[in-house]
């Protein structure tokens, strides 16, 4: 047998650093030799939760299946990894120091198979450095110091060409951002969250992750059959359900107005509001208050919300985020303000849905510009192409041609959650992200527009939402 023990000192309380660890999919982002690391059975993290890990070794690489043996939250976790050539126990151990660190203790007991021990023994030294390596990397992750968001000079010289900048919306887009990624260990204890849109696909994905980060959850969700289904799926997922869910259909502004009232009269500040929910409607319909839509659900919605809610979303000591999820379709389009609203005539379910996320990515600009002395950071992101229950319904044709380079709804979502999270995301504004990264807003020059054109919007929208047929409680 082997033993590695290593102990490290880190400024994070001790919940913090628990919660970090015992998730063991994070392994990838500390473990010198982990490559990668996914949750293999359901719920929460507990006696019983299995990962599988893939491991460097050498020229090669090895698979380890991770079981939770034992767990006492906030002071330690105990896992079983079983390999090919070697079973090995580890224990890691937290204690909360009086100085506000946590000291974490890790010790690996390695058992060898297939008479391997006499070789074992001769890279036990190799194998100590490793765990030292590891430990080191584990402190780094903890302390959360990233740079601010940068584009790589790879990801500029794909957003230069149409072609590259497609392959980066798939499936391998994802996986060849990740490889650069740095950890996101920020904890989100004491943050609330707003979320609209949130009982499946890329909303379902981020409640679930921003649940498991230590959040507090608004969500906003519009059928009242779905609310107790996905409150459900959610605890069973994370062993926490939603602490706020409020019922509202955001394409027609008076409940959007009814919503803000309630969020207002609440009282409760809101950290992250996340403008999600959404819907690409392939037959030409107007809303009972008189509009096409796609440009009320898409574009009037969360602009309405996020000026309405701006008594909660102002006066942090940390900035407050608004994250806008636009669309990779809008490239395709230009902001032409008296073309937003299509009529029956000429409808394209898809174009309309572009020309909305394409005005809401310069709408996040201006907010940006606008809100700096505020201390709101404004963001919008586009998820590539993900598998959700929208493409399915939505777009058939364009799933089955793409079906096998699509990303999960998880692979989706995450730069939803990152943009909620990492501490460094509060370093940019007015950007869109895609991976992690600053894109380009623009693909092809002809859907530039103009500062004219930029300028039109807000009073546009405002001329719209004045045009409207609400109800008179609206």
């Amino acid at each position: 047998m082997t033993t590695l023990r290593e102990v490290i000192e880190v400024p994070r309380p001790v919940e913090h650093c628990f919660r970090y660890v015992a998730d063991f999919r994070t392994t990838v982002e500390w473990d010198a030799t982990a490559i990668r690391a996914t949750k293999t059975t359901p719920g929460p993290i507990t006696v019983g939760t299995a990962f599988a890990v893939r491991c460097k070794a050498g020229p090669t690489s090895l698979a380890l299946d991770y079981v939770v043996t034992a767990m006492t939250p906030f002071h330690s976790i105990e896992l079983k990894g079983v390999g090919r050539f070697f079973t090995v126990r580890d224990t890691i151990t937290f204690e909360a120091l009086a100085s506000g660190l946590t000291r974490i203790t890790y010790v690996a007991e390695f058992e060898y198979h297939l008479g391997l021990g006499a070789l074992a023994k001769n890279a036990e030294t190799g194998l100590k450095k490793m765990g030292r390596a590891s430990l080191k990397g584990l402190a780094r992750a903890l302390e959360d110091n990233n740079p601010a968001p940068k584009a790589s000079l790879d990801t500029q010289k794909k957003d230069s060409s149409l072609a590259t900048a497609l392959s980066c919306f798939t499936r391998y887009g994802y996986r060849r951002g990740r490889r650069c990624w740095h950890p996101l260990s920020t904890d989100m204890e004491g943050k609330h969250v707003v979320l609209t849109g949130a009982n499946a696909g890329l909303g379902f994905a981020t409640a679930v992750a921003l649940l498991e980060a230590g959040a507090k959850l608004t969500v906003v969700i519009r059928d009242p059959k779905k609310l107790e289904s996905m409150q459900h799926a959610l605890e069973a997922e994370t062993g926490r359900a939603a602490d706020n869910v409020e019922l509202a259909d955001l394409s027609l502004l008076s409940e959007v107005n009814a919503l803000s009232e309630r969020l207002i009269k609440r009282g409760e500040p809101i950290d992250v509001l996340i403008n999600n929910a959404g819907a690409l409607f392939n037959e030409h319909a107007e809303t009972p208050e008189r509009i096409e839509r796609s440009v009320a659900l898409l574009l009037l919605s969360p602009w309405r919300l996020t000026e309405r809610l701006m008594p909660l979303i102002e006066h942090h000591d940390t900035p407050a985020r608004v994250i806008n999820v636009v669309s990779g379709g809008m490239y395709t389009q230009k902001l032409r303000c008296n073309q937003l609203i299509m009529s029956a005539n000429g409808y394209n379910g898809s174009i309309a849905y572009a020309r909305s996320k394409r005005a809401l990515t310069v709408l996040t600009e201006l907010w940006a510009d606008e809100w700096r002395s505020r201390n709101i950071v404004v963001n919008s992101m586009h998820p590539g192409w993900a598998d959700t229950p929208g493409v399915q319904t939505a777009l058939p044709g364009f799933r089955r041609v793409t079906k096998t380079v699509l990303r999960t709804p998880e692979e989706g979502a995450d730069t939803i959650v990152w943009l909620a999270r990492a501490k460094e995301a509060d370093q940019a504004t007015g950007l869109l992200f895609l991976d992690r990264e600053p894109r380009t807003t623009h693909l092809k020059p002809k859907t530039a527009e103009t500062d004219e054109e930029r300028t039109q919007l807000r009073p546009w929208l405002q001329e719209t939402y004045d045009n409207l047929q609400l109800d008179s409680s609206a």
